[in-house]
């Protein structure tokens, strides 16, 4: 990194060693765990933390590989199975029996430009997580992308159903729905981290993930903005409504939609966006893994279900 970044690394790591509560010398030990239990805490392993980053990397590499290629990753020869196994891993469900290919007919080629680039990001995430855990790696477990997001969009009020891979539009709908928890997730993790070592990688790989968040909201918000009838950022705010409700936080995400700023210490009289997801401090919200977990099983009590019908696989499901 560049020697800047480096100095306010070392800055960050000096303030928040008082409130560091575990120690772990695997570079992304304590990724997606800010805010577990210290019971948890103490009895969970390095491997336990990197298989449940693990599941949740197989759903968004899964999500967007299908939406580019009309494939799953082991289709396209990625290892889904437990160890270094290829096959033995869950199965996705995505269509009804016979239905046609999950491969989004994009009419915006930018927008199929960042879904092929998202799409390689996030296969490799996988393997390397399934290289760093090596025999300990998880199968991958059932996904579900058809179930779930019918029922995210009747929970959210959207409508009684949603294909995410309709549209370019519904495509950076369901995407949205998966890139602003990863960013909250990686966030919440910053203060368990013991080492520059494992701050550096959470830093880079929050970096990404809000990377991505940022594309996806500034993509919607852009077309919402050239076509205001379709409604797109008033759909998008229903589902951060409802991961907010998911979530029992009720403060922790905002929504695609306008609000008053002020500049120069003027009155709040110009219109912004609310592209960035962040608090009145303009600093990004986190969330700890229960609560990541609420989303994804579409559960405000953790029960499993939602993208996990079976849950994850490992300790922490």
């Amino acid at each position: 990194m560049a020697t800047a970044e480096t100095q306010i690394l070392d800055d960050v790591i000096a303030m928040s060693r008082r409130r560091m509560v575990r120690a772990g010398s695997t570079a992304l030990a304590g990724l997606m765990f800010g805010g577990i239990a210290a019971k948890a805490q103490s009895t969970l392993t390095d491997a336990d933390y990197l298989n449940f980053a693990l599941n949740l990397e197989y759903l968004e590499a899964e999500f967007y590989t299908l939406a580019y290629a009309g494939q799953t990753i082991d289709q396209i020869g990625i290892g889904i199975g437990a160890g270094s196994s290829a096959t033995g891993g869950g199965t996705v469900t995505v269509k009804p029996a016979g239905a046609a290919s999950c491969k989004v007919a994009f009419t915006i080629p930018a927008v199929a430009s960042y879904a092929q680039e998202i799409a390689g990001e996030e296969q490799k995430h996988v393997q390397f997580l399934r290289s760093a855990l090596g025999s300990a790696a998880v199968a991958q477990p059932n996904i579900d992308l058809y179930n779930s997001f019918n029922a995210a969009a009747a929970a959210a009020g959207i409508g009684p159903s949603f294909d995410p891979f309709s549209s370019d539009i519904a495509f950076l709908l369901g995407a949205y729905i998966f890139e602003d928890v990863g960013v909250t997730a990686y966030h919440g993790a910053a203060a368990s981290l013991t080492s520059s070592a494992n701050l550096v990688a959470a830093v880079g790989i929050h970096a990404v993930e809000a990377y991505h968040a940022g594309l996806i909201r500034t993509t919607l918000w852009g077309l919402d903005q050239a076509t205001p009838s379709a409604g797109i950022a008033a759909t998008a705010t229903k589902i951060s409504n409802l991961r907010e409700t998911l979530d029992g936080s009720n403060n922790d995400d905002v929504g695609l939609g306008t609000v008053s700023d002020s500049l120069n210490g003027s009155s709040a009289q110009y219109t912004a966006s609310t592209i960035v997801n962040a608090d009145s401090n303009s600093i990004g919200f986190s969330r700890t893994a229960q609560q990541v977990l609420n989303i994804v099983y579409a559960s405000p009590s953790g029960t499993k279900g939602g993208f996990y019908p079976n849950g994850l696989n490992g300790n922490v499901s």
